[in-house]
């Protein structure tokens, strides 16, 4: 196993660890992931320094996602498909940034740097599929972007919470996304 395996399988743990247990102290958090308070105090000193690192790491791999979605050159439609699978496949990371992402996350410029480019690469693909006839234009790109957040964060929430299976979990994403919750196409407000 390689280090950088070995991190990311300790990243991912401690991730849901401070989600399981928001209050935890470093040693809590150690013990709840396996690793010696030594181990853990030489990978992070302090807890505001793990959080920074989760976060750092979210942005890493969230935006890795973007770049294996084919956001660029794949149709609309399959686009958007990989896009949710590739958020879902991290889903731990991304449980961890809803539950610690606070407003003044966005005043610290180490983790706000880390995800520079990731909403304007997804405006710039809702906008592509928007032209492209494949996505609705009567709702900006970037309220787009901003729908398929909240889609897939409610979503591995509700499937953490046991509120709803794991099987289909894209599949209803996908649907919910492009369709909504009509059970009929709306005529247009007269």
């Amino acid at each position: 196993m390689s280090d950088d395996a070995g991190h990311e399988r300790l990243l991912i743990a401690l991730s849901l660890a401070m989600v399981d247990q928001p209050r935890a102290t470093l040693q809590e958090l150690a013990r709840a992931v396996g690793v010696s308070k030594a181990t853990l105090y030489r990978f992070c000193q302090t807890r505001d320094q793990l959080v920074t690192r989760l976060m750092t790491h979210g942005a890493q791999v969230m935006k890795q996602a973007l770049a294996d979605s084919q956001l660029d050159s794949a149709p609309p439609r399959e686009a958007l498909r990989n896009l949710i699978e590739q958020h879902l496949a991290h889903k731990e990371l991304a449980i961890f940034l809803m539950y610690h992402w606070k407003p003044d996350t966005e005043m610290q410029p180490d983790i706000m740097d880390s995800w520079s480019g990731y909403q304007e690469t997804l405006d710039a693909f809702f906008l592509r599929g928007q032209r492209e006839g494949a996505f609705r234009v009567d709702i900006t790109a970037a309220a787009l972007t901003e729908l398929l957040m909240a889609v897939l964060t409610s979503m591995v929430d509700a499937e953490r919470r046991g509120r709803i299976a794991r099987l289909g979990l894209a599949a209803m994403a996908e649907q919910m996304v492009l369709h909504g919750i009509a059970g009929e196409p709306v005529a247009a407000a007269r």
